[in-house]
This record gives C-alpha cells, sequence and structure tokens, in this order.
C-alpha cells in the first residue's frame, strides 16, 4: 500500500509539473485573428473589395516549456501503468502545440495542426469511409432539404445581453450560484467561447432559438460541465484542462449533447461539415477569398462565410497550401463519440460513459483508466448533464440506432414500405 501511495504521490508531482509547463502554452489566442480586423475586413468582403487579409502573430517564448515537456514525457513512461501513459501522452500533445506556436504564421503550422486535430481524409473508426465522405453526405442532405444557411443571419433573435442573463440564471440553477460566470466580449470572434467558470458570447452578435440550446448544451452544460468536474479530482489536477489530445473527444462529445438534447439542426450539421470540406479546399491550394467564396456559394451570409474561411486560415498565411485543422474535430469526434456510446451500450459498460464527463478526457483515457476510477485515485463526474441522467431514455435512443443502422437504405423501395404499413 505504502508503494502504491508514493506511485501515486509522484504521478500528481508530475501531473502538477505539467500543468505549471503549460501555463503559458494558449493555442486559439495565439492564432486568433482580432475582431477589430475582422470587422473592416468583412465590410469590404460586403463592398466587392476582395484581397489577402495580412494578419501578425505575436509567436511565444516557448523554449522552456518545450524542454519541460520532453522531460515530463519521459519520466511519466518510466512510472509505467495507464496513468503515466495519460500524462505522457498529454505531455506529447502540449509539446507538438509548443512547436506549432513557434511557428505561428508560416505554413509550417500545417502538420502540427494536423497531428493535433486530424486531416480531413481521415478514416472514421469502424467504417471505410472518411471524415470527407461524411462532410460530404451531410451538405448534400442539408442541400436536398433545402435547408439554407443564409437565413440564420438574417433573422432576428436575441442579444448578446439578453442571452447572458437567461444563460446566468439558467447555470445559477444548475450549478449553484455565482460559480459559472456569463460575460459579453465584444473582441471575441468565435460565437461563443467556455472555459470552467466563465463562458463568454460574442458581443454585437444576435442568437436564435436553436444558438440558445446548442451553447447550453455544448458550451456549458460539457466544455464548462468537464472542467468543473475536472477540478474536483483529487490526484489529476490536469482534467480540469483542454489539452490538445482530448480536443476531438470534447467537441464531439458536445456536438453528441446537442444531438441527444435536441439541439443540433440539420443546418448546424451543414456548417461544420462545409468547414471540413474548406479545410481540404485549402490544404489543396486553395487561398482566403476562395474558400470565402466557397462559403458563401454554399449559402451563408457575408460575416458567416468571413469568419468560416478566417478560422481555417488562423495561424497561417492566406494564400493557399496551408490551413488551421482544428475543424475537423467537430464532425469526425461526433461519429466517433456516437460509436463508442453504441460500443458502450453493447458491451453493457455504461459506466464508461458517466466517467467521460469526469474532466478532459479522451475516449481511450476512461477504457484504460476505469481501474483507477473503481478504485478512487479519479473521482467520478459530481455533475452530468440533463440528458445524462436519463439512462433508460438514452440507452432506448442508442438501442434503435444500433438496429436500425444495420437497414440498408439502397435495398429499401417505395412499394416496400407501402406493403409494411
Amino acid at each position: 500500500m505504502n508503494d502504491l501511495n508514493h506511485d501515486l504521490q509522484h504521478i500528481a508531482a508530475l501531473d502538477q509539473r505539467l500543468l505549471a509547463a503549460v501555463k503559458g502554452i494558449r493555442i486559439l489566442p495565439t492564432v486568433a485573428w482580432p475582431a477589430s480586423l475582422e470587422n473592416r475586413l468583412i465590410a469590404d468582403f460586403a463592398a466587392g473589395r476582395f484581397a489577402l487579409p495580412e494578419v501578425q502573430y505575436q509567436r511565444p517564448d516557448l523554449g522552456a516549456a518545450r524542454t519541460e515537456l520532453e522531460t515530463i514525457e519521459r519520466e511519466s513512461l518510466g512510472q509505467g501503468g495507464a496513468l503515466g501513459e495519460y500524462l505522457a501522452r498529454t505531455a506529447e500533445s502540449w509539446r507538438i502545440a509548443a512547436e506549432m506556436l513557434d511557428v505561428v504564421g508560416t505554413a509550417q503550422v500545417t502538420e502540427p495542426s494536423i497531428l493535433l486535430y486530424g486531416r480531413p481524409g481521415d478514416t472514421i473508426p469502424g467504417s471505410g469511409r472518411s471524415n470527407l465522405d461524411a462532410a460530404r453526405y451531410f451538405v448534400e442532405l442539408s442541400d436536398e432539404l433545402g435547408a439554407g444557411l443564409a437565413v440564420d443571419e438574417a433573422c432576428e433573435g436575441m442579444s448578446a445581453e439578453a442571452l447572458r442573463d437567461e444563460m446566468a440564471r439558467t447555470l445559477d440553477d444548475f450549478f449553484g450560484a455565482g460559480r459559472v460566470t456569463v460575460e459579453v466580449d465584444p473582441e471575441l470572434t468565435a460565437k461563443a467561447a467556455a472555459g470552467a467558470t466563465r463562458i463568454r458570447l460574442r458581443g454585437g452578435a444576435s442568437f436564435n432559438d436553436y444558438d440558445r440550446h446548442q451553447l447550453l448544451a455544448h458550451e456549458a452544460l460539457v466544455h464548462t460541465l468537464t472542467a468543473l468536474n475536472g477540478r474536483e479530482q483529487p490526484l489529476l489536477a490536469s482534467l480540469a484542462r483542454t489539452s490538445p489530445r482530448v480536443t476531438a473527444t470534447q467537441e464531439g462529445l458536445a456536438v453528441f449533447a446537442e444531438l441527444m438534447s435536441g439541439a443540433i439542426d440539420i443546418a448546424r450539421l451543414q456548417r461544420i461539415s462545409l468547414r471540413i470540406l474548406a479545410i481540404e479546399k485549402a490544404l489543396d491550394g486553395a487561398d482566403f477569398v476562395e474558400v470565402y467564396r466557397f462559403f458563401h456559394a454554399s449559402g451563408q451570409g457575408v460575416a458567416d462565410s468571413f469568419h468560416s474561411t478566417q478560422r481555417v486560415f488562423r495561424g497561417v498565411p492566406t494564400g493557399g497550401g496551408a490551413a488551421f485543422a482544428k475543424d475537423n474535430v467537430y464532425l469526425s469526434g461526433l461519429l466517433t463519440v456516437h460509436t463508442f456510446f453504441r460500443w458502450a451500450l453493447k458491451e453493457r459498460r455504461l459506466e464508461l460513459l458517466r466517467y467521460l464527463f469526469a474532466g478532459k478526457l479522451t475516449l481511450s483515457d476512461v477504457v484504460a483508466l476505469q481501474p483507477h476510477f473503481e478504485s478512487g485515485a479519479i473521482a467520478p463526474p459530481r455533475w452530468l448533464p440533463p440528458w445524462m441522467g436519463h439512462v433508460h431514455g438514452l440507452a432506448g435512443k442508442l438501442a434503435f440506432s444500433v438496429f436500425v443502422n444495420g437497414i440498408r437504405m439502397g435495398k429499401v423501395d417505395a412499394g416496400d414500405l407501402a406493403l409494411g404499413v
């Protein structure tokens, strides 16, 4: 028992060193564009004045962080066991992120971003098809259904200030008064961003009903919730921090939460799918203006088209042949998380699904670390999203999807359906 306690203490010490080493590694703030620049360029594009944006990035000095992360990676592997492997993989992903930020503003950002977030052509687990195939499918389906994207910009909705007040009341009721604050940030380029104790909304943005439900299900009840659960951990404080290696699972889980809570629509699936197609276009040589025109021709308005294009070219030159691959994770993560939930149901291992919310974990982490959940070294989640609280309803949805996925639509015609009524 003393040896076990000593090992856990050493893991906890390495974990604290990891957190200290990564304090200065801020991926999205480093590659973000100033909102003032975006607003000026959007006005130019709306007026038909197209030019490749020129963005200056501030490169952080992360040499000491990289050296420390390499040391932690080696020492963690020396520990052996699932906890050591977790720390080693986490340190490795932060090191790759640091190397990426060392070359921010150059095409060299592309490869490390693909290492961290994947490539559009990557194969979906359990399938011979790729993320790119899935993106094309959802875009084509949305087009067939006539789900227009431009309407989103034109629709009047709730202001950021009104949504802030509404979300603050909801989160006070769910997490406890004052635990999570909601703020309006005029410099935020994304529509929303969530941390452990603060959710920011983009100033000046308008939020429709789907936006409101998506932000609650996605940002608050996954990203914020898992961060708060991570802060409750007795051993691994790093479970409160989103390391690069957990991004795909985190974003996939958040979009899956939208699906389970009825907060997602086909236009949302089309939007995240178009971003994958856009990454592929940029990698193939399309420049900023060409990718913008792709989004605009797909039905997005001027501002949305610009914001979507900017996401593809964060941290890289805008002349084509380079891309920031993070938006690859939303659809690939959704498909992989959905498959994991179905697998856990099939294997009667529903406890693994609850573990996913105990902190910032990957799908493989919850399997590998199960003994440490059972021993109490890793605490179960204090909070779960409401849809996870209804186990029978969740199991019913997943069981149904497992069965109907065996029906091959290519073998179904209208006559068969008529006879079956």
